[in-house]
């Protein structure tokens, strides 16, 4: 059981490490051109600018990750069910990216996998708890 823990930890610090500077740098500059992006991409989307994804980018799967992977390296009794919610909302997070700006780098599937696995973890997780 405690290896769950642990490598739904590992990914969570994966998922903050990408998100962090990510969602920093759109915080610092809107216009994402420092990320090598334009506000043109965000054409058919409700943003004008990157600020909003980017604060969602930090808080919610940077911040909101580096929280889930703190729950389950101490094995906490909401790791199972923060790693679900959190796999959901980086799932939902790359469909509504792909969704807006299309399929621009290898990293949306990757990461939707990545969402997918914490999904899978935070269940089993969960589930072993509640038959223990």
């Amino acid at each position: 059981m405690k290896k769950y823990f642990i490598i739904l930890g590992v990914i969570q610090l994966i998922t903050s490490t990408g998100a962090i500077p990510a969602g920093l740098l759109f915080v610092l500059d809107p216009s994402g051109t420092s990320m090598g992006n334009s506000t043109e991409m965000l054409a058919d989307s409700p943003f004008s600018t990157f600020l909003i994804p980017g604060l969602f980018l930090l808080i919610v799967n940077g911040f909101g990750s580096i929280f889930g992977a703190l729950l389950s390296f101490r094995q906490k009794e909401l790791a199972g069910a923060a790693g679900v919610v959190l796999g959901v909302i980086l799932c939902f997070w790359i469909l509504v990216q792909i969704k807006i700006i299309g399929l621009s780098s290898f990293l949306q599937p990757v990461f939707f996998i990545v969402g997918l696995t914490e999904i899978i973890l935070g269940y089993t997780i969960t589930n072993r708890k509640r038959a223990k």
